[in-house]
């Protein structure tokens, strides 16, 4: 069972055992992170709290750290990674490695704005110990923060980076490559899904069209 599930049934339990009950019929878990979200705190700074000592998942059992996310609580433009790079991991900074100076980059010299103008997150605030996949257990903990976030924040533009984070976010079988640059309606915001900065260092010849991309993103601004 999904660790949300396991949270929500057991929440479900010590309630009917305050109200006396001795016994009841089997009961199922609501997998639907709304309810969640609904509960979680209406200030950026008390979702951080609140996710520094989340305890939903296994990753907190061998994680080093919860990169909550940084940047402007009233930002126009949310970036959007699926989890923390190693270097972010191990030294608890963000925009840090080559993969974080090369977005750093992006913002600065293509979109014109100062990292602390921009907001930056993940979909998973923990870092996993497996790269190539996001576990449904780990998703279901996580993702209330992330919705709460973008509610919070409430961005004009969300930017993912990569596949993984917007496979993550939006439910679509498209073809990564027949979605990135795209302007895409999601939760009355657009989102714009462009190559992740990893992935550029790896392919210098996808440089172009994301430089496309960047330039479609600051004219939403």
């Amino acid at each position: 069972m999904k660790s949300y599930q396991n949270l929500v049934l057991l929440k479900s339990l010590y309630r009917y055992r305050a109200l006396g009950f001795s016994y009841i019929d089997p009961i199922s878990a609501n997998s639907d992170p709304e309810p969640f979200s609904m509960n979680l705190p209406e200030s950026i700074a008390a979702l951080h709290k609140q996710m520094a000592q989340c305890h939903l998942c296994d990753l907190s059992k061998v994680r080093q750290r919860v990169m909550c996310g940084v940047g402007n609580p009233q930002a126009k433009v949310m970036f959007i990674d699926a989890f923390p790079s190693m270097s972010e991991d191990e030294t608890g900074q963000s925009f840090s490695g080559n993969s974080g100076a090369s977005l750093q980059k992006m913002i600065e010299n293509v979109l014109g704005l100062n990292i602390n103008e921009v907001y930056l997150t993940h979909v998973l605030k923990c870092r996993p110990s497996h790269n190539h996949k996001l576990l449904d257990s780990e998703l279901s903990s996580c993702k209330p923060y992330l919705l709460k976030q973008i509610e919070l924040i409430n961005p004009k533009v969300i930017v993912t980076l990569g596949e993984l984070a917007y496979s993550s976010l939006v439910k679509d079988a498209t073809a990564f490559e027949n979605v990135r640059g795209e302007k895409i309606s999601y939760e009355k915001r657009l989102l714009v899904p462009i190559y992740h900065p990893s992935h550029l260092l790896r392919n210098p010849s996808l440089k172009k069209c994301t430089m496309g991309d960047l330039i479609t993103i600051k004219g939403l601004l």
